[in-house]
């Protein structure tokens, strides 16, 4: 079995060696350029055009949980990747509790006004502030996918009411489900705090605009784990300004890295981390790539490809 790979920032050699001896008798080589000998599997991230096109693969794999660089020059080089080729993404591999984590630590950080407290710190102001309570604040979670059901879990386990909003209807326990357009109203009217886990799609980006924002509780907050595009940033801006949103905490922007001319560094109330919220973790995505890759050598059913029409 013959595998590429190509990351531009990880360790490759490393890579290599932890998948030869994840899949005994394969043998994983680096890709460069002119690289144009037979494989069976590619593992990508940002890959070239001429790394996959005109290549007779059994499936490609997406170094990460989005497919967005993929389907972007898909849509502009349909012949680098037929469809009869399958993608795969990361479903999980350790994400799944990097983004609890990432999402309860801000739930509560808001929730316990430690938001409200370091403005009154600025101020040298020593003021008790009443306190919110679960049934004002609940979580409303856009996208119901895998990293969607892990936040949408550990939230519960906190007391908060949880609902979810997503393209169908999902039979989760103890969480309301929305789905669709006509339900979008309905979702945001009781929701509290937003949290965006939607995928990158040509339906969702610019979703989280002034139309959007305005459903919402007054005082409202967001938390943007999926990404950049998903937001319009000066709407988000106008938003925060006129007291619509009381916080905004993101982890991903429409420019990456952001511009140091962007008024987001220098918002009061826009905490922000360099798109870290969930990272590839190297043993766990072996592991998943091992087990699929084996699973579709002896024909069985595997999970994680993507629906290419849809986007994820």
């Amino acid at each position: 079995m013959e595998i590429i790979f190509y990351h531009p920032t990880f360790d490759t050699q490393w890579w290599i060696a932890a998948l030869e001896k994840q899949l005994p008798g394969a043998r994983v080589r680096e890709w460069k350029s002119g690289d144009n000998e037979p494989a069976d599997y590619a593992l990508v991230w940002h890959p070239p055009v001429e790394m996959l096109q005109g290549r007779e693969l059994k499936a490609v794999f997406a170094l990460g949980a989005g497919v967005d660089s993929i389907l972007s020059k898909l849509r502009e080089h349909p012949e680098m990747l037929p469809l009869s080729i399958p993608l795969f993404r990361l479903e999980d591999t350790g994400m799944g509790l990097q983004m609890q984590e990432y999402a309860v630590s801000q739930v509560l950080h808001w929730f316990r006004r430690f938001d409200d407290y370091q403005a009154l710190k600025q101020e040298t102001r020593w003021e008790p502030l009443p306190e919110f309570t679960r049934d004002e604040f609940t979580i409303g979670i856009m996208g119901a996918g895998v990293l969607g059901s892990k936040v949408a879990e550990s939230l519960l386990a906190w007391g908060f009411p949880v609902r979810v909003w997503s393209r169908s209807h999902k039979d989760w326990p103890n969480v309301q489900s929305f789905a669709g357009e006509s339900e979008m109203g309905e979702f945001l009217r009781e929701t509290r705090v937003l949290i965006n886990l939607l995928p990158n799609t040509a339906e969702t980006v610019g979703i989280i605009n002034h139309a959007l924002l305005n459903q919402l509780q007054d005082q409202s907050y967001l938390l943007n784990l999926a990404r950049g595009v998903h937001v319009n940033e000066d709407e988000l801006l106008r938003a925060l300004e006129n007291g619509k949103v009381k916080g905004a905490m993101l982890d991903v922007f429409s420019r990456e890295p952001l511009p140091v001319e962007s008024p987001l560094w220098r918002h009061p109330r826009v905490a922000m981390t360099p798109h870290i919220a969930a990272v590839t973790r190297p043993q766990e995505a072996i592991a998943y790539i091992g087990k699929t890759i084996t699973g579709l050598e002896r024909g069985e059913a595997v999970t994680g490809q993507v629906d290419r029409a849809r986007g994820y």
